[in-house]
């Protein structure tokens, strides 16, 4: 009894696949795939007719089925037709409303949306674009680029597309960011690449991940340091052209210049007010470029104060 309501729950809990423009190949299979497991008569149904369920015509309407068999029958065919119909879109759902029968249907549904053979090598042209000009996403991670791979190989296979699992396996590794490098380096060189699975080859891929995210993050993390040491540089580098310029600019008027170093002055020592004081141990920790940025920083500021004195004087 466990076992049949644990069936019962996990049958309830399936989707029930929805029909997609361009995806009519792996829909056609997930409706297989639902159908035989939820209810394989329904998917006898589609495939083969079922002439009990049927009714022969005549001038007062169809017969009604009398017997218990021509009944289920009559359930089956309904309910096949009526499954195909919630997986078909909104928008073509008048188009397909009226066909009588589920075997019928599914004939008409491959017709508009399998399409023809011409489509089909259209089809096949863009798969093979697609898969030469594959790359992975450096956003995404290593999960979903494997997983769009994975179904672009798939719908290759489709539509009769056989590719190598050397080639396939090369393929993913160069479409990798650069941060794989080295290591996509040494799984292109392995003696069994040719022999090793895709899902063999993601696994190992899987072992570095952590470590190329980390890495990643330490690189990013030292360029943004970079370009806000490069920008603090060259605020402090106009502060010292402007220092230099306050005598030649003296005749425009003292007051102007005396209020710019006193406002560099202030700028600097409420800074230096509101950091921690620091003791050998700290400054040991600290990283030689943020110390020679201190410095110049403290350079800038007595300058500054020698600047001011010189226009008191003169």
């Amino acid at each position: 009894m466990e076992s049949q309501s644990e069936t019962t729950q996990t049958v309830s809990a399936l989707k029930l696949p929805v029909l997609k423009t361009g995806d009519y190949d792996l829909w056609s299979m997930r409706m297989e795939q639902y159908l035989t497991h939820t209810d394989y008569a329904l998917w006898e149904v589609i495939m083969n007719g079922d002439a009990p369920a049927i009714a022969s015509a005549s001038t007062e309407g169809p017969i009604p089925p009398k017997t218990a068999e021509q009944k289920l029958a009559r359930k089956n065919e309904l309910k096949a037709k009526s499954t195909l119909l919630l997986a078909i879109p909104d928008e073509h759902l008048l188009k397909f409303h009226g066909i009588k029968d589920a075997k019928t249907l599914w004939e008409a549904i491959k017709a508009r949306f399998g399409g023809n053979k011409e489509s089909k090598k259209m089809q096949k042209t863009i798969l093979k674009q697609q898969y030469e000009n594959f790359t992975a996403s450096r956003s995404k991670g290593l999960d979903k680029t494997y997983d769009r791979f994975q179904k672009l190989i798939s719908q290759l296979e489709i539509h009769g597309e056989v590719i190598s699992q050397e080639d396939a396996n090369l393929k993913l590794l160069r479409s990798l960011p650069s941060a794989w490098n080295n290591i996509a380096l040494i799984m292109r060189n392995k003696a069994d690449l040719d022999e090793l699975s895709m899902d063999d080859l993601y696994n190992n891929l899987k072992v570095y991940e952590a470590e190329i995210k980390s890495q990643s993050s330490s690189s990013s993390n030292s360029q943004n340091v970079a370009f806000v040491s490069s920008d603090d540089t060259s605020s402090t580098n106009e502060a010292v052209n402007t220092a230099h310029d306050v005598p030649a600019a003296r005749s425009k008027g003292q007051a102007s210049s005396s209020t710019y170093a006193d406002d560099v002055m202030f700028s600097f020592f409420v800074n230096q007010s509101n950091s921690p004081q620091l003791d050998n141990e700290d400054l040991e920790q600290i990283d030689t470029d943020d110390l020679e940025e201190m410095d110049l920083k403290w350079q800038v500021a007595m300058l500054t104060m020698r600047v001011k004195r010189f226009l008191k004087k003169t």
